[in-house]
């Protein structure tokens, strides 16, 4: 949280803290009381229900993969109600270190749809794609949600609760539009093998993504995702977690780690032996459907917030 109070000071603008798990709003208010800075801090499991949606998404994905999504959508919603023109999005396994780089994100978006933060820190993969790095495999990154600066309209777009959530997010915001990336932020390091369970969790959200890029890569659109389109990625990628199975088999690796790695990717596979054509198909029915449900919901909210705004105070007045 120091980091981001130092980065609130310097560039007098206030922050938002959504806090969860060890994180608490009191803790982190009394920590930001020797600073100069505008704090807006929350337990985010007491938001009230029904400020965010339940979205259709979220059903068909199954356990939840983490709050991270909802923290972002609630980010949208206040800022939109707000009035805010920019916000940036920071995970806090992120360290900024020229605020700089913050201000001049926010500057391009008057030209960019959404502008990314370059991390030359730990690289920000997958499970599987970090395996496939560690036996020397060519990875590339992507811009994403964890270093992310985005402008008011940008709410008109939303984070489903899935792996891969920030690509959803600028695939329906970017539609005809530019992105672009300036700076420079750091992921702080963590082990990817440390539990197979996040392999698991990810593999869902890693087949839809994949699939869609591999898809625009072919010069296709969301709308060309067909089932037979899906049947042939979802074996694609079959094939693609066993051959890093079989790389990390060949590399000289450290035993424990060499075991931890093949763990995991054994996961994914085991995971992905589950996921059909007919669900992923399904899952983009109802992203779109969560999509306008999403735009309704902030429409609501911001009519709401004028209609208070235009009532007279007093005690009959019921919140």
């Amino acid at each position: 949280m120091e980091t981001a109070f130092r980065l609130a000071d310097q560039l007098q603008c206030t922050l938002v803290a959504l806090c969860s798990k060890w994180s608490k709003a009191e803790s982190v208010a009394m920590l930001a009381a020797d600073w100069n800075i505008d704090l807006l801090a929350i337990d985010f499991h007491q938001i009230p229900p029904g400020l965010l949606p339940d979205f259709k998404t979220t059903r068909i994905g199954g356990k939840s993969w983490s709050d991270l999504s909802q923290k972002r959508n609630l980010g949208l919603l206040l800022g939109r109600l707000a009035g805010w023109e920019r916000m940036i999005f920071l995970d806090d396994d992120i360290a900024v270190t020229e605020p700089n780089d913050l201000r001049n994100a926010a500057h391009l978006l008057d030209e960019f749809a959404a502008v990314g933060l370059v991390n030359v820190g730990y690289p920000d993969n997958s499970v599987v794609c970090h395996a496939y790095r560690a036996t020397r495999g060519p990875q590339d990154t992507f811009i994403g949600g964890g270093a992310l600066a985005i402008s008011n309209t940008s709410a008109t777009s939303f984070f489903p609760n899935v792996y891969n959530e920030d690509w959803f997010f600028l695939l329906d915001l970017i539609e005809g539009r530019r992105t672009a990336s300036t700076g420079t932020v750091i992921q702080q390091p963590y082990d990817p093998f440390a539990n197979d369970r996040r392999a698991r969790a990810e593999e869902f959200g890693e087949v839809l993504a994949e699939g869609l890029y591999w898809l625009f890569d072919q010069g296709l659109r969301v709308q060309d995702a067909t089932e037979n389109h899906w049947r042939e990625f979802i074996d694609r990628r079959m094939s693609f977690i066993n051959e890093v199975i079989n790389r990390v088999a060949e590399t000289a690796l450290e035993p424990g780690l060499k075991h931890r790695m093949t763990s995991s990717l054994k996961a994914a596979r085991g995971r992905n032996r589950l996921i059909t054509p007919a669900k992923c198909i399904q899952y983009m029915h109802a992203w779109h459907a969560d999509g306008s449900r999403w735009r309704k919901h902030v429409g609501a909210a911001q009519r709401h917030l004028r209609l208070r705004a235009t009532l007279p105070s007093g005690p009959a007045i019921q919140p």
